[in-house]
């Protein structure tokens, strides 16, 4: 062929370039709810997280608070004008607990203080427990009511008042009890155990290596020799006098003394009225409405503080309470 016949020939078509096609309205409108919904669980999760900081900033200054006994409702006792004071003792008479004497102690200071109290009606519901802790109860008591002569302390017994509990009560100007109530003990023990013949049979030696011949006194895990035994006989005695001049004080020609009222025995309440170791029946709402004659009420008692409670739910307290049982081990006790 000839060159004018390739001049003939048609162009090439150009090559095919990308085809646009337009937005699909579906996606974008998928593509929006994910990026709403990720905003808005952002905001939940940011609104829950502050929500939980400030509970828990809120918890820890009540705690701090309650420990610390800052009144955090703007007031006190004497915005409610004349009233009954009320302090309670529950449980047993120990250097902790309602009935440790660095709780009561306050509790009662605070009520006989308060210009609004007309009386105190001391509630109590104990089985017993420390000497100790009793007899500086029963001082701070004397003492208060010879710096308050005008307002009178009523004990009011619930369940049982036994022992170191009724120590206390002894010191009251009036002792109310219900019929059943379970009134006395008016003695001293020592308890514990010897495990001497169970360590022979098993073939346990104890070494104990003491500087004083009596140091081991009372040791569960060596023999008691009898002028131990005797020397603890006669600390029980004296700490049992103690008691009975308290019980005499307190009471004084109410009482009809008979060879069993200060042996350890107990007895009921309406029994108790009959020997002049309780007064008459009441409640605490009755002696408040009947003999103070101040219906309202207010509880003076140093109750067990947020922080506590927490520590004893989760079981702090446990360990404790084992130390605290070997610590109490061979103590005289009024129960």
């Amino acid at each position: 062929m000839s060159d004018n016949d390739d001049s003939k020939q048609p162009a090439p078509a150009p090559a095919p370039g990308p085809v646009e096609h337009p937005p699909i309205k579906w996606e974008r409108e998928v593509l929006e709810k994910l990026v709403f919904a990720t905003l808005k669980e952002q905001r939940a999760n940011r609104r829950w997280s502050i929500f939980f900081k400030v509970s828990t900033l809120a918890i820890i200054f009540f705690a701090v608070a309650s420990y610390f006994g800052v009144n955090l409702m703007g007031g006190d006792a004497e915005a409610l004008g004349r009233h009954t004071a009320l302090v309670e003792i529950e449980g047993s008479i120990e250097s902790e607990g309602s009935g440790a004497a660095d709780v009561v102690i306050p509790a009662l200071n605070k009520a006989f203080s308060d210009s609004g109290s007309v009386a105190i009606v001391l509630h109590i519901n104990s089985p017993g427990g420390s000497p100790v802790q009793a007899g500086m109860i029963v001082d701070e008591i004397h003492r208060l009511r010879h710096g308050y002569p005008q307002k009178p302390l009523y004990v009011v017994v619930d369940e049982i008042c036994a022992s170191g509990g009724y120590y206390i009560a002894s010191a009251a100007d009036r002792i109310y009890v219900n019929k059943a109530s379970i009134i006395g003990s008016i003695g001293v023990l020592m308890d514990g155990f010897g495990f001497t013949g169970t360590m022979e049979k098993l073939g346990v030696e104890r070494r104990l290596l003491t500087a004083g011949e009596n140091k081991g006194f009372l040791d569960p895990f060596s023999p008691q020799s009898e002028k131990q035994k005797q020397h603890a006989q006669s600390m029980l005695k004296e700490i049992h006098q103690q008691f009975i001049e308290v019980v005499r004080s307190g009471r004084g020609k109410r009482l009809k003394e008979t060879p069993e009222m200060f042996s350890g025995l107990y007895w009921t309440g309406a029994r108790a009225i009959e020997m002049g170791l309780a007064d008459d029946l009441g409640s605490v709402d009755s002696v408040a409405r009947d003999v103070v004659k101040a219906e309202d009420i207010v509880d003076y008692t140093q109750h067990e503080n947020l922080p506590e409670r927490v520590l004893k739910k989760f079981g702090a307290a446990v360990g404790h309470g084992a130390i605290k049982a070997a610590a109490e081990a061979s103590k005289p006790s009024l129960r």
